[in-house]
């Protein structure tokens, strides 16, 4: 129960420090979840109830980052729009399935989860380099508005399910489909990861399932820590940051993977 895992001042400040850790990682690099779904399990909360409270209390962590990308998006309007539909209603069925699942199910899948998603987040900068090349300053083609609706819809069944990892993977979709720089793409993926995220997290306060306390914690950590690593964004190389969320997806993937 969530009285009893967070029933002391230093499980509280543990916490705390947790979501700023994840907002600065989100806005710095991305992988905010690595740091707070372990530490909700750690604290004794449930695989389920720790991803749906992950989820809720991470949202404030990425508006930072759509501030920090509001450049790059200032002429991309029409594009997000025509991309909102696929992504509200993946989104939806993602948490859908993971509300009308079984919770032994998901425990036994987040092994594999946030395996994938640490491997995804670990070759990040291999694949945007690869993307960029994909896609130079200047680069002409047609947006293939069909392929690109289906893997965004795709892929915001994954964030509403699980979300570990989404960045990436939006990053790739739309990579592969839309003739834009990099740091538009960025704008772009932040935008809908934080369209995505807000709808799961709407689901999962009406249906419930959230570790109350921990969420308020983490609603007030990680706005401070989106603030601090948007801040930093610019400025700070990722490399550390990078480096310790990769850590901690493997430790957590091996620990839930060996029981």
């Amino acid at each position: 129960m969530i009285i009893a895992a967070i029933d002391t001042p230093w499980r509280v400040a543990l916490l705390f420090v947790a979501g700023v850790a994840a907002g600065v990682s989100n806005g710095v690099a991305g992988g905010g979840t690595f740091i707070t779904f372990p530490t909700l399990l750690a604290l004794g909360i449930a695989p389920l109830q720790a991803n749906v409270s992950s989820t809720v209390g991470l949202v404030p962590s990425v508006l930072a980052g759509v501030r920090v990308f509001r450049r790059e998006l200032a002429n991309h309007h029409a594009t997000l729009r025509r991309l909102v539909p696929a992504c509200v209603a993946g989104s939806i069925v993602g948490t859908a399935l993971l509300l009308v699942g079984s919770a032994h199910t998901f425990a036994v899948l987040v092994p594999w989860l946030i395996g994938t998603a640490t491997t995804l987040f670990a070759a990040a900068p291999l694949i945007t380099r690869a993307l960029a090349r994909r896609h130079p300053p200047g680069a002409h083609g047609v947006v293939r508005s069909r392929t690109l609706a289906v893997g965004v819809f795709l892929a915001s069944i994954y964030g509403g399910y699980f979300g570990a990892g989404l960045g990436i993977v939006l990053l790739a979709v739309l990579a592969l489909s839309l003739p834009e720089e990099i740091l538009t793409l960025q704008g772009i993926r932040v935008a809908l990861g934080l369209l995505t995220n807000t709808v799961a997290a709407l689901v999962f306060v009406v249906r419930g399932h959230l570790a109350l306390v921990a969420v308020g914690i983490l609603l007030v950590s990680t706005l401070l820590g989106g603030w601090l690593g948007a801040s930093l964004m610019r400025k700070l190389s990722p490399v550390v940051v990078r480096s310790l969320v990769i850590a901690i997806g493997v430790v957590t993937t091996l620990r839930l993977a060996l029981g």
